[in-house]
Order: C-alpha cells, then sequence, then structure tokens
C-alpha cells in the first residue's frame, strides 16, 4: 500500500510534487492533525487524521469526519509528535511506501525532528521519502540503492553517521569505496549524469537530498 501522508508544515508545490501527485492515481491520504488542511487544498480527500488535533477547529473536524475520514485523536501531552503517530499507523497497516508533503519549513526542530524519524529502527523496512517541492529527501541503509530523475538534476548525500564503501555509478564527482564523515560537507551538491544513477555503501547512514535541475 502506497501511502500520501501529510504532515502540518509548510506545503510547497514544484517539480517533485507534481511529478509524485501525477504518478498516484487514487491514493490513500493520511494527515498528521492540520495536514489534513493541506491535503483539502490540493483537492484530496483524507481518509484518516490522526493526532492531538489541536490545529484544527471543532467544525473542521465535524466536516472531515462527515466527509467519512477515520479521526484518530490523542492527547496533547504525549511523547511522539503528530507526525510520528501517523507514520506508526501507517506500519500498522502495512504500507509500503510512504511519501510525506508538508514536513519541512516553518520551526527547524520540528523540521529536523521530521527528518530524524527517518532513522527510526521501527520504520527501517518501508520506503519513506519527503516531498518539498523540487526537492526529495530519502534516508540510505546500507545496501545498493538506485535514485531516478534526469540528468543535471543536484544530488547530495549527507552521512548521519559515517558512511562507509561508498561506491557510485553516474554522478559527476563519484566515490569509490570512500567514507563520508559526519560534519564536512563533501557529499554536497553532486550532479546525475544520466537518468538512474546507483549508490551503495556497507556501514552507515547516508541522507540523500535529490534537487530537480541544478540547485
Amino acid at each position: 500500500m502506497d501511502i500520501l501522508l501529510f504532515a502540518n508544515g509548510e506545503l510547497k508545490r514544484g517539480t517533485m510534487l507534481e511529478r509524485l501527485l501525477d504518478s498516484l492515481a487514487s491514493p490513500h491520504v493520511i494527515c498528521a492533525d492540520g495536514g489534513a488542511l493541506q491535503a483539502r487544498a490540493l483537492g484530496l480527500r483524507p481518509h484518516t487524521i490522526i493526532g492531538d488535533l489541536d490545529s484544527l477547529t471543532a467544525e473542521q473536524v465535524a466536516q472531515f469526519r462527515a466527509a467519512r475520514a477515520e479521526v484518530i485523536q490523542h492527547p496533547v501531552e504525549k511523547d511522539e509528535t503528530d507526525l510520528e503517530l501517523a507514520l506508526h499507523h501507517c506500519r500498522r497497516i502495512g504500507a509500503a511506501s510512504i511519501h510525506i508533503l508538508g514536513a519541512l519549513g516553518g520551526r527547524f526542530d520540528q523540521t529536523i525532528a521530521n527528518i530524524f524519524l527517518l532513522t527510526h529502527s521501527a520504520l527501517r523496512d518501508m520506503r519513506i521519502e519527503v516531498i518539498d517541492g523540487e526537492q526529495v529527501v530519502r534516508l540510505l541503509r546500507p545496501g545498493a540503492h538506485r535514485i531516478d530523475g534526469e540528468r543535471g538534476d543536484t544530488v547530495s548525500l549527507i552521512p548521519l553517521a559515517a558512511a562507509e564503501g561508498i561506491r557510485t555509478r553516474g554522478l559527476q564527482y563519484p566515490l569509490a569505496e570512500e567514507t563520508l564523515h559526519l560534519g564536512p560537507a563533501r557529499g554536497i551538491s553532486n550532479v546525475m549524469l544520466r537518468e538512474s544513477v546507483e549508490v551503495a555503501f556497507r556501514a552507515g547512514l547516508l541522507l540523500v537530498v535529490h534537487t530537480s535541475g541544478r540547485a
């Protein structure tokens, strides 16, 4: 099951977002609290709204319920963010692929926390990507991975822990059995030389930021 998951951050329109929406005929829409308003703005009907509902009025909640949305309310005082609760819900219903919108922008602490959610051990078996206008953000774990796009797109490889034995194919600045360390910015702003490039590594965590065109 593919999930379109709306967080309650800034929703930016752009190439990557338009490509995603064009590729999904009838997406299953899950919203973290006020993300339901983001979905509605795009003409999409939420199937499930989950969170403490502090970003929605009682009238708005009633409207979504009337439109047959499932509403799962949690206490305001809780350990998880609404987006984290929504991701765990996706795991419970058997989601294999999750596309998150509206997870970046606004509060910097929320933005960082949303990106770090990709490292959550309970979510490691799901393919999760964050779409933000012209950019797609993914977390890569050790193994071989393919990144599809267009020639000239920008790809940045950012280690969240030292990433060892990195090998790339199809990028302007190749890596061959090399390590990217947390701190130095060496992996920023590489360029795709073809429509599909490969990234493989033995250990660590790599955040991939894929930007349409030259960033």
